[in-house]
């Protein structure tokens, strides 16, 4: 029988920044009442006023480049509504934002897209970024794309009887703006606590998310989506995987990450992401994504000896599928996903033929089905779309941390 729940909690740790080294172009600064705030490094400077409407002014050039400087405010957000307590400047990505924190809540007032101008990925102009007052990382809007962190076998991975997840920070922005970090959720209170943030080396520092975390033995595997410079047209999403023996459930990592040659044969395929890896008695099953168009997907789910010798296994429907988790249910592996259209989670052998669905909650945009396994009843960790950040910030900012129970089965 499939497990029945019920939502008992919701949760949103929004954090403009968090303390700690900035090893990624995930930065912030933030400061009480309206102060001029400034990122820089080297020939580039960032920073952001706060009179009557909110400005950025940015500063770009370098050894072969004239220096350039702009002004960029909007015309509909520009202006605080309220008392403005506190400001803030962040850099996601290759996006600067300035906020205002009014009520309570922070709002982005203005916005500029660095693609063009100035590579934020690179390690060098990162270790000399510096503030006008204390230089944090960005911490999250929201959190999306949830997942348990796991041993090679799918058991959960825990920590003095938390359960640890990945989890999406989301950004003031699309995809480039959020990254990868790793969150403790206590079981009793349903609670969760900020442990790590991880980042994927690959021709620089880039903020991958979509990711799965694996404890294989004595070391870790970061399975992520390479959502961190995404363009559709240049570089479709691909998934890399990164080796590490360090401890990457607290603190800040960069690691080197590796293409993750995730099978497509046989049919259409534009990108794929949403690892999810699991070590069989027969070698390894991965579940993905796969896009015929951006965006269109279905998940997918291939199986090997290693993870780089892999083959189809099976091919899932869409036309918005994802969020393909690879679970034991009943004492048999299960494929689990998120099907936005028909709003409910598919239950699918290992050959993605559907058997069933969850009895669940299905929030808004596509959660993904994580299941969490206890002693008692099980939970079923998701996310909602529900913005945060004001107008300025677009898609991306998404969501608030729906977390369901499972109820006790019918008689």
């Amino acid at each position: 029988m499939l497990p029945r729940f019920e939502v008992v909690a919701r949760r949103r740790p929004v954090a403009l920044a968090v303390p700690g080294p900035v090893r990624a172009p995930y930065a912030a600064v933030t400061a009480p009442g309206r102060p001029a705030l400034t990122l820089s490094s080297g020939a580039v400077t960032l920073e952001a006023t706060f009179g009557d409407r909110v400005t950025l002014h940015v500063g770009t050039g370098g050894p072969t480049t004239t220096h350039r400087c702009t002004t960029h405010r909007s015309r509909r957000s520009g202006q605080p509504q309220a008392l403005v307590e506190a400001v803030g400047l962040t850099l996601t990505g290759p996006h600067v934002t300035a906020f205002t924190r009014e009520a309570g809540a922070w709002v982005a007032r203005a916005r500029y897209d660095l693609t063009g101008r100035h590579d934020v990925h690179d390690e060098a102009w990162l270790a000399g970024l510096s503030a006008s007052h204390e230089l944090g990382r960005f911490g999250q809007l929201g959190l999306r794309d949830l997942r348990v962190v796991s041993h090679a076998d799918g058991s959960a991975y825990t920590d003095d009887g938390s359960v640890l997840l990945t989890a999406t920070s989301a950004g003031p922005g699309g995809f480039p703006s959020g990254h990868c970090s790793v969150w403790a959720l206590d079981p009793s209170t349903l609670e969760l606590e900020h442990r790590a943030d991880l980042f994927v080396r690959r021709g620089g520092v880039h903020g991958d998310h979509a990711a799965h975390l694996v404890r294989d033995g004595g070391r870790w595997l970061l399975a992520s989506s390479t959502w961190g410079d995404f363009d559709r047209r240049e570089r479709p999403v691909r998934v890399t995987v990164a080796e590490s023996t360090a401890d990457l459930t607290r603190g800040v990592h960069v690691l080197d990450g590796r293409p993750l040659a995730l099978p497509t044969d046989g049919f259409r395929s534009v990108g794929v992401w949403d690892p999810h890896l699991v070590r069989s008695d027969d070698g390894w099953l991965v579940g993905y994504v796969s896009a015929t168009r951006y965006f269109r997907f279905h998940p997918v789910l291939a199986a090997g000896p290693s993870l780089d010798e892999l083959s189809v296994r099976g091919v899932g429907s869409g036309p918005e599928t994802e969020g393909t988790t690879i679970a034991t249910l009943d004492g048999e592996r299960r494929v689990l996903a998120s099907d936005k259209r028909r709003r409910c989670y598919p239950v699918l052998d290992l050959e993605l033929r559907e058997v069933g669905s969850l009895e669940a909650a299905y929030p808004t945009n596509i959660p993904w089905p994580t299941i969490v396994e206890l002693e008692g009843p099980r939970l079923l960790v998701g996310f909602n779309g529900a913005h945060h950040g004001g107008r300025l910030v677009g898609y991306g900012s998404h969501g608030e941390v729906v977390i369901q129970r499972e109820l006790s089965p019918r008689p």
